[in-house]
């Protein structure tokens, strides 16, 4: 077997400027990071709100560890389910406002479960045409009727439900904050959409958790929705949680059902006990700590005040995800090489994360920066060819 084939395969991507290569973190997730032996401002972690090293989960972790040791050690189903995983599925329905929630090893594996739980192909599946990966990929796996919809467009929804009506279920599938451009879902409109047309909702809130809403409680506590109005609510704990793994929340005959039929949960290992026990800790923070959401907000409000003074095209987002639009691709590696140099860590991102000709500068805030960081981040903007 000769592996040429991939090699030239490899050779173009390379020369597409589309190669991705991994950077190697020696340091905690923090604005002031070490990556590949080098110190740097950096300006690319989901952490938004500054909690994945913060003292009072690494304590809740460590002792849990002491308690439970390291690993999960078996499924849920089997002997896998602890005291701490339990807890922190009771905590999380009440944060959501629902009777239940299921956790998940990683957001990934929760939209695949989810999505291949509850539809075949007698049923019909519609995508926003910006969802996640893991959505999509969820979606084309399943079996059912795929369609997109396009992004975030009311009338484009209405028109591909009504090509459903012989489906047996109609799911509805979109992220709440959109990872690569940072606007929110329109979900009022799309669960009355929905509604009116007899189909299920359900989002990814991977990344409106912990940023949206009075407590963090993300899109539908921001919107006000219930679970009438949002059946399917999805989060990540990797993300402003600052620790790792996801949940689905909804009723109990929802949850019930992913039980018994989401492959994603029943055949793996459970978290590492220690892990729930952090996020415990790390949800109670979320709630009570509103500054931090008050502090990213001004972060965010003075960084698009000062990328509109330097001419900078960003995107329409009002969250954490603030992305400077460049479209071609070497020029965005180009960028992000020249703030490198200048000591700004901030990556760019090229197809097919993201459509042909929309590569960009992922600039992402979080509660731990400081006005003088994000200053500093814009000084150096106004240096580099963007």
């Amino acid at each position: 077997m000769s592996f040429d084939q991939l090699q030239a395969s490899l050779d173009q991507r390379r020369s597409d400027a589309l190669y991705r290569q991994r950077a190697l973190l020696q340091s905690p997730q923090q604005p002031e990071a070490v990556i590949d032996g080098q110190s740097y401002l950096a300006f690319s972690s989901n952490d938004y709100l500054g909690l994945a090293n913060h003292p009072e989960l690494i304590r809740a972790f460590q002792q849990a560890a002491n308690e439970y040791g390291v690993g999960g050690g078996s499924s849920h189903l089997v002997s896998g389910h602890s005291v701490h995983h339990h807890a922190l599925e009771e905590e999380l329905a009440a944060f959501t406002g629902r009777k239940r929630a299921l956790l998940f090893s990683n957001g990934y594996m929760a939209n695949i479960g989810v999505i291949n739980a509850l539809l075949d192909k007698q049923d019909a599946v519609l995508h926003d045409r910006l969802n996640h990966a893991s959505l999509l990929d969820a979606g084309l796996l399943c079996g059912a009727r795929f369609q997109r919809y396009l992004h975030n467009d009311i009338g484009s929804l209405k028109q591909r439900l009504s090509r459903c009506e012989t489906a047996r279920r109609t799911l509805v599938v979109t992220d709440g904050v959109f990872s690569m451009d940072g606007d929110v879902a329109d979900l009022p409109a799309i669960c009355e959409t929905a509604k009116a047309a007899k189909a299920w909702v359900m989002v990814d809130d991977a990344h409106g958790f912990g940023t949206l809403g009075p407590t963090g409680g993300g899109c539908a506590e921001h919107f006000g929705l219930d679970t009438d109005h949002l059946p399917v609510l999805m989060g990540t704990l990797g993300k402003a949680f600052g620790t790792y793994g996801a949940f689905v929340a909804g009723d109990e005959a929802l949850i019930e059902t992913l039980i018994q039929h989401a492959r994603s949960y029943i055949y793996t290992t459970s978290m590492p006990p220690a892990v729930a026990a952090a996020t415990r800790v790390s949800l109670q923070l979320v709630i009570k700590e509103q500054w931090r959401r008050e502090h990213l907000a001004l972060l965010i409000d003075l960084f698009r005040k000062g990328c509109q003074q330097l001419g900078l095209e960003l995107m329409d987002s009002p969250t954490p995800i603030q992305p400077i639009l460049i479209g071609d691709s070497e020029k965005a590696l180009q960028a992000s090489a020249a703030l490198k140099a200048k000591g700004i860590w901030l990556t760019a991102i090229r197809p097919p994360t993201v459509p042909q000709g929309g590569a960009r500068l992922r600039v992402t805030l979080t509660a731990a920066h400081t006005e003088a960081q994000v200053t500093q981040l814009l000084e150096a903007l106004s240096e580099v060819a963007v």
